[in-house]
Order: C-alpha cells, then sequence, then structure tokens
C-alpha cells in the first residue's frame, strides 16, 4: 500500500474514534443499596406473629418513612423449607409481602415472580412463623425488581421521571449492564438505587460504591 493510502487509512480511524467519543453516552452515577430479604406486614400480622396489641420497635431508619424493625421471623416454603431469622420492615402496610432473592425461592422451594413492590397478585404462597404464632399467605412473596430512588432534584437533573425505564452499568472486574431498571421518583426519597444480594454477588458491587444510569 502506498503511503497515501496509510495517512487516507489512518484518517478514517482517527475520524472513526472521534466520532465514537462524541455519541458516547452520558453517565449519572448514584450509590448503591444492597436489599437482603425482608418482610412487610399489616398490624393484624403482627399481632398474629408477636401477639395481641404488639407494635414493630425501631431498630434503623430508612428512606420514605420506613424503617428496619427489631422484630424477625421465619419464613417457610410450600416443601417445609425454611429461612430463619428475616427482618421486617415498618411501618404496617395494608397487605403483607415477603421480598427474597432468586437463591433464596430456590431454597423455600418455590416459584416467587420478579415483581416491584407492592405487586404482589398471583404471586407465591408463603407461611411466616412468630415468637406467638403463624400466619399463610395465599400470595405475597416476590423477588424485587431493581429500580432505583430517585430524589425530584437528581431526577430532574438526569433527566428522568417516575416509572421510567433506564440500563445501569455497575461492577469493575465482573461488572455487568442491568436492564429494566425502574426510576423512582418522590420527594421522600434518597438519591439509590436498590438490587438484592443475588446481583450484588454476581457484579461484586458493595454498599454505596457508584452504578451509572446509562443516559
Amino acid at each position: 500500500m502506498s503511503s497515501y493510502g496509510n495517512v487516507e487509512e489512518i484518517t478514517r480511524m482517527v475520524l472513526q474514534a472521534m466520532e465514537s467519543n462524541q455519541t458516547k453516552k452520558a453517565e449519572f452515577k448514584v450509590p448503591v443499596g444492597i436489599s437482603a430479604r425482608h418482610i412487610h406486614l399489616t398490624q393484624e400480622h403482627v399481632e398474629k406473629l408477636f401477639g395481641k396489641g404488639y407494635q414493630l420497635t425501631k431498630k434503623k431508619e430508612l428512606m420514605g418513612g420506613q424503617f428496619a424493625s427489631n422484630e424477625q421471623c421465619t419464613i417457610v416454603g410450600l416443601k417445609l423449607r425454611a429461612i430463619e431469622n428475616v427482618r421486617i420492615l415498618g411501618p404496617v402496610r395494608p397487605s403483607s409481602q415477603v421480598e427474597i432473592s432468586a437463591t433464596d425461592a430456590r431454597t423455600l422451594g418455590i416459584k416467587a415472580p420478579t415483581r416491584q413492590s407492592g405487586d404482589t397478585a398471583g404471586s407465591a404462597p408463603i407461611a411466616l412463623v412468630g415468637p406467638k404464632g403463624a400466619i399463610y399467605l395465599e400470595e405475597g412473596c416476590i423477588v424485587a425488581a431493581r429500580h432505583i430512588h430517585l430524589c425530584p432534584e437528581d431526577a430532574a437533573a438526569a433527566g428522568l421521571k417516575d416509572n421510567d425505564f433506564v440500563t445501569v452499568r455497575m461492577g469493575n472486574e465482573r461488572g455487568a449492564l442491568l436492564d429494566n431498571v425502574k426510576i423512582r421518583v418522590h420527594e421522600s426519597f434518597t438519591t439509590e438505587m436498590h438490587i438484592d444480594t443475588d446481583e450484588a454477588n454476581a457484579c461484586q458491587v458493595k454498599q454505596d460504591e457508584l452504578a451509572a444510569i446509562m443516559l
């Protein structure tokens, strides 16, 4: 190839690299919160598990007015496989639900669908055992879908709105792109991405590390 041909090829490669750099997607970084398995209960179910008139007691404040309680109970699948010491989150809710990982579902021997919190119609049945009694939920056990909480200011800065779906890049040596991540915006939220322990372990991500929303 002539020297002119070499120059032409190099010029083409440089222009391609410049164009690729210009079209590279922007990122908006958010801290990662890793959600372990947990339970939300109605007041009626709190009393069935812990005794009449019982009130959940606060261990740690969480965003959106929620808190991790001191109370825990055992969850039991249909094949009588159990996981002990599952944390209950407060305050009480209009309906009870259990949020677990896909690995937990296999341990329990149940088919828990991946859902957003609160979307429990037709989800997996599960039993809960407390110090004063037990309850059986015909539906209510889900694998919580990954999502990002944004305060309104950060949502505006990122050009996102409530119920948008985004792709997120996270991790280093075993990093990955996570699709179908739902955006949830509310003034009570602290900006944070929520994933479960399976996703965190797969990407080798730790609590409070940064993930990048691909804009």
